[in-house]
C-alpha cells in the first residue's frame, strides 16, 4: 500500500518541530543557507548533530565534504525561516563568520559542524556533522507544527496536580501513606 505523498506530509506534519537554517559557503565563497526542520542530535561521544535536506536542493551540492552550521531559529524570527525557504526579504538576515562556516546574527542557538558522514534517505540527504562549537542564547525557538510557525508555551509550573485526585500531596493519598499488603487471594 502507497500512502499519497500528501497525505504523508500532513501525517508528518503532526509532529512538532523546532526551525533551523543550515548555513554554508556556496562555490564562490558567498553565504548560502536553507530552512531546514529535520534536525536531531545524533551523540555526545562524538559530538554529531544530522540534518535532512532534499536531494536536489542547491544546499545538498555545497554541503557535499563542507563545513556548515546549523542555525536554531529564536521565536521572533519566520521572516528569517520564509527568506531561507523560498521567499527572500530585503534587506535578508545578518551574516557573521562562524567557527566553520558562515553563521546567522541572532539565532538561538548555532552547531557548527565538520562534515562527518552523508547517507541515503531516499529523495533527501542525511548530513551527519561533527560539532565542533556551540553558541546559545536563552531565547525561546521557534516552531513549526501542522505547517504553520508557532511559539513555545510557557514552562510548567508543577501546578498540574491541582484539582487532580492523583495529587501526590492533597489527592487520596499523600506521599507519606503506608499501604497494608493484601492477604493473598485464597484458593
Amino acid at each position: 500500500m502507497t500512502i499519497p505523498p500528501r497525505e504523508l506530509r500532513d501525517a508528518f506534519g503532526r509532529f512538532a518541530t523546532g526551525v533551523t537554517v543550515v548555513t554554508c559557503r556556496a562555490t564562490d565563497g558567498t553565504p548560502h543557507g536553507a530552512t531546514v526542520n529535520a534536525f536531531t542530535a545524533v551523540s555526545l561521544e562524538p559530538a554529531l548533530c544530522q540534518v535532512t535536506l532534499t536531494r536536489n536542493s542547491k544546499a545538498c551540492g555545497y554541503l557535499n565534504g563542507a563545513p556548515f552550521a546549523v542555525n536554531v531559529l529564536g521565536m521572533g524570527q519566520a521572516d528569517t525561516a520564509r527568506h531561507f525557504a523560498g521567499r527572500p526579504a530585503d534587506p535578508g538576515p545578518e551574516w557573521a563568520d562562524g567557527p566553520t562556516a558562515p553563521v546567522l546574527v541572532g539565532a538561538a542557538a548555532v552547531y557548527s559542524c565538520r562534515p562527518w558522514r552523508t547517507y541515503d534517505g531516499g529523495d533527501h540527504l542525511i548530513v551527519v556533522g561533527e560539532v565542533d562549537h556551540v553558541h546559545v542564547t536563552d531565547d525561546a525557538p521557534l516552531l513549526f507544527y501542522a505547517g504553520a510557525f508557532r511559539e513555545i508555551g510557557g514552562r510548567e509550573t508543577g501546578v498540574h496536580w491541582g484539582g487532580s485526585l492523583d495529587c501526590p500531596d492533597a489527592g487520596w493519598f499523600n506521599a507519606a501513606t503506608v499501604f497494608t499488603p493484601l492477604r493473598p487471594h485464597a484458593a
